[in-house]
C-alpha cells in the first residue's frame, strides 16, 4: 500500500509523458490539461489502493485512459484549437531520444517515414478509430507491453493484440496512400 505523502515524489515525473498521452488523445491543449488534472486528482485519491513496487506509469496511464474514455469520448470533440507541430513532444522521434540519437541508429522505416510530413503522420494516426488510435499510442508511442496495455485499458490480451494490429494495419493503408501521392509507390500491379 502507498502513502499519499511520497505522492507528489513518484508520481509526478510522469506528467510530461501523460499530457503528451492526454494531448494525442484529446487533441486540445486545455482538455489535455483538464485530463492530466482529474487524472492526478483521482490518482492522489486512490494512490493508497496502489501496490508500492508495481508498474506506477501503467497504473496512470489506466487512470488517464479510464478518465479520457469516461468524460471525454461523450463529449462532442471540439475543433483543433492548436496546431500539433508546437508540441516538443513530436509523434516519431518522442521514443527515440532525441534527433541525434535517432539519426545515429535509423531503420528503414524511420528513413521511408522521412518522406512524409509529421502532418501526414499525425493524420493517419487521428484517422484511427479511438479503440485502435489509443491502442496504437500506448504501444508504439508510449512503449507499453501488451500485458501493460491489457492492463491499462481492462481488456484481454488478446482485445490488445487484434486492436494493435487492425490499428496498425490502418495506419499502414493511409501512409500507403500518402507514398501513393508522393510517387513513392506505384499503384500499379507489377508483373
Amino acid at each position: 500500500m502507498a502513502d499519499r505523502a511520497t505522492f507528489a515524489d513518484q508520481a509526478m515525473e510522469h506528467m510530461p509523458s501523460l499530457y503528451a498521452a492526454a494531448l494525442r488523445m484529446t487533441r486540445n491543449p486545455a482538455d489535455a490539461e483538464d485530463l492530466v488534472q482529474e487524472t492526478y486528482l483521482k490518482a492522489y485519491r486512490a494512490f493508497d489502493t496502489f501496490t508500492t513496487g508495481t508498474n506506477l506509469k501503467a497504473w496512470l496511464y489506466r487512470i488517464l485512459t479510464n478518465t479520457y474514455i469516461n468524460r471525454y469520448r461523450a463529449r462532442m470533440r471540439r475543433p483543433d484549437e492548436t496546431d500539433l507541430d508546437d508540441v516538443e513532444d513530436l509523434f516519431l522521434y518522442r521514443r527515440l531520444g532525441g534527433l541525434e540519437e535517432a539519426r545515429a541508429s535509423r531503420s528503414a522505416e524511420d528513413e521511408l517515414l522521412d518522406w512524409f510530413t509529421e502532418a501526414e503522420i499525425k493524420d493517419a494516426v487521428e484517422s484511427l478509430p479511438e479503440q485502435f488510435r489509443i491502442a496504437v499510442l500506448l504501444a508504439d508511442v508510449e512503449g507499453f507491453s501488451y500485458k501493460e496495455i491489457s492492463e491499462i485499458l481492462d481488456v484481454p490480451i488478446g482485445t490488445v493484440m487484434s486492436r494493435l494490429h487492425r490499428g496498425r494495419k490502418a495506419l499502414q493503408k493511409r501512409l500507403f496512400e500518402y507514398a501513393s501521392r508522393h510517387g513513392l509507390v506505384s499503384t500499379e500491379e507489377h508483373g
